[in-house]
């Protein structure tokens, strides 16, 4: 097999939203060198969103199903788990993947929450695991859970995971940042940390805990604040161009890390998949069926997640 080892893998996702689009967009106006990229795609998908200005490289998955804008399929489902599962294959310096439907890839038979379980699954070694961050600048918010019922977060909330978590964060911030001590802002899962114990008790009986054995590992962590006021200090500063005051903001579940980032840089916001061995990066919107076909779709975002594999 041809070594893609130095290259960036990119996949256009499912094929009825808006990822060949945006990924043709990218790449038209990033105008980056052909030999860094490689197309994970069908040529039928591509050609029916638009035309590349340059001679990419394209790695062609067979999908003989009609392409039908808009429209959640069970083809559309196996043609983007495919894509992923190639991606994985070839083993790129990066993968940077376009928007799938959950819902898609689940009616093929492919049960998985999102792109970033399939890639652990395909990726992880030795017990590694993925974990979820999302990025703008210098603004960084983790998931401790992600794509669960809201009714669930608290029973899936652990000590051993959110010290498991956090030591996985770390190692990226060390390895791939080159942050010796990076410093973690942890939100509180209940309204006011849990108001000792009068709102809620995972403050007291889960994260306390945790926090005190990630402290005795050197590393810097808060205790767990009200995540409605923890986030303020991080978006003004992020808004008026200043240093946001924490390395990364730990969120307990998804809304409350996403909300804050992408209020502030809703186009700007890069989702990466750290822990493994090859970073993933992607857009922080989804698949956008409700104008796919429709050549209006923004591509900044993909170009965001482009643009953080070449630094």
């Amino acid at each position: 097999m041809e070594s893609y080892s130095n290259k960036i893998a990119i996949t256009t996702g499912d094929p009825n939203g808006i990822g060949a689009e945006i990924v043709i967009k990218a790449l038209n106006l990033l105008n980056l060198p052909t030999r860094d990229i490689v197309i994970i795609t069908n040529s039928k998908v591509l050609n029916k969103y638009g035309k590349l200005q340059d001679n990419y490289e394209i790695i062609d998955v067979d999908y003989d199903a009609k392409i039908r804008p808009g429209e959640v399929s069970k083809e559309a489902g196996d043609f983007s788990f495919r894509l992923l599962q190639k991606a994985c294959e070839i083993k790129p310096k990066y993968i940077v993947t376009a928007p799938t439907s959950k819902e898609a890839m689940n009616i093929a038979g492919h049960k998985y929450s999102g792109q970033t379980e399939v890639l652990e699954h395909f990726l992880a070694r030795d017990g590694q695991k993925a974990e979820m961050l999302f990025v703008s600048k210098d603004f960084r918010v983790l998931l401790l859970t992600r794509h669960i019922p809201i009714k669930d977060v608290s029973k899936t909330l652990t000590k051993e995971m959110i010290i498991e978590k956090v030591e996985r964060l770390r190692s990226y911030f060390q390895n791939k940042l080159y942050i010796k001590k990076p410093s973690f802002a942890l939100c509180a899962v209940n309204p006011h940390a849990g108001e000792n114990g009068l709102l809620g008790k995972e403050e007291e009986t889960i994260m306390v805990p945790a926090i005190e054995a990630i402290r005795n590992r050197g590393i810097n962590i808060t205790n767990p604040l009200p995540a409605d006021t923890l986030f303020v200090s991080g978006v003004q500063n992020y808004l008026k161009g200043d240093k946001v005051p924490y390395d990364c903001y730990i969120a307990c579940y998804h809304d409350q890390g996403l909300i804050p980032i992408k209020t502030v840089a809703s186009e700007k916001t890069v989702n990466m998949t750290i822990g493994l061995d090859i970073i993933r990066t992607s857009p922080s919107h989804g698949t956008a069926f409700d104008i796919a076909g429709k050549n209006i779709a923004n591509p900044e975002s993909m170009m965001e997640a482009i643009k953080s594999c070449m630094y």
